[in-house]
């Protein structure tokens, strides 16, 4: 999006998204199985925060059969390779404060996977955050839960105990290319950790990239119109047991209908811009 601002200073809309989104933080995705390259490609983003002194967002989207085959489907040829591919991930991390967004829609999405495959990727996710922790002793690990639109929280928590999120990793996230309003999703991820027990400091973070106005009427997901940027990325909530408000969807980018996912769109970061 940067790059697209620099590359147009004349459009009319450049000002509006640079202002509106292009200057605000938010996660970089790592979305392709390259493990020749992944930890160099970690360690950038990682490195450029700490001399920025900033905390770096990043989503680990690689594993297998991912979206149920949907348009964002692909992901690693299989557990074994996705195991060596977040080790690989895990050595970019470095010393310093990171959070990772551990596999969107991995556990809330599961049920497309028979029982005995579901039950191998749990056990996957929860070995990746260990050796997530384990490289990057000042980082952040959160599990899927789907959004508060999606999934009861009672659901969402037994899934997420199977997956070992109370013992291996920081909390949970919810509304990560989603739209529900930030009140919803505070109130569903509360409720979601007061069924999933665990540690007492284990917290939530909410993806506000594009929930300014809410979820568009009859549950569309996909580069829905008429949506809103909502609140600004920030590490203090002021809200209990919320640990960050984040952008993890990049605002502008598609969902895979109106164009390849994650594919920009000035068109589309304009319209969030102006609500």
């Amino acid at each position: 999006m940067a790059d697209w601002v620099d590359d147009h200073p004349a459009d009319p809309r450049a000002d509006a998204i640079e202002d509106g989104i292009a200057r605000r933080p938010a996660a970089v995705w790592f979305a392709d199985h390259s493990p020749g390259s992944i930890t160099a490609r970690v360690a950038a983003v990682t490195s450029a925060a700490a001399r920025a002194d900033a905390v770096p967002v990043l989503v680990a989207y690689d594993v297998p059969g991912r979206d149920c085959g949907g348009a964002s489907r692909g992901g690693a040829p299989d557990l074994a390779a996705y195991d060596d591919w977040i080790t690989r991930f895990a050595r970019g991390l470095g010393d310093g404060d990171n959070i990772v967004i551990l596999e969107p829609d991995a556990i809330a999405q599961s049920d497309c996977l028979p029982a005995a495959d579901r039950a191998a990727r749990f056990a996957s996710l929860e070995r990746a955050a260990r050796v997530l922790k384990a490289a990057g002793p000042r980082t952040r690990v959160y599990f899927d839960a789907g959004h508060s639109g999606w999934l009861e929280p009672d659901r969402a928590a037994a899934l997420l105990r199977q997956a070992g999120a109370a013992r291996a990793g920081d909390g949970i996230f919810t509304n990560v290319s989603h739209f529900h309003r930030t009140a919803d999703e505070t109130a569903y991820a509360r409720a979601v950790l007061d069924a999933l027990g665990g540690p007492p400091g284990l917290g939530a973070v909410v993806d506000t990239s594009r929930n300014g106005n809410g979820a568009p009427p009859g549950g569309a997901w996909c580069d829905p119109a008429g949506r809103a940027l909502g609140t600004p990325p920030t590490l203090r909530t002021g809200q209990a047991r919320i640990d960050a408000y984040l952008w993890v969807k990049l605002p502008g980018e598609s969902d895979g209908c109106t164009a390849a996912p994650g594919t920009f769109s000035p068109e589309a970061a304009y319209a969030l811009v102006r609500g």
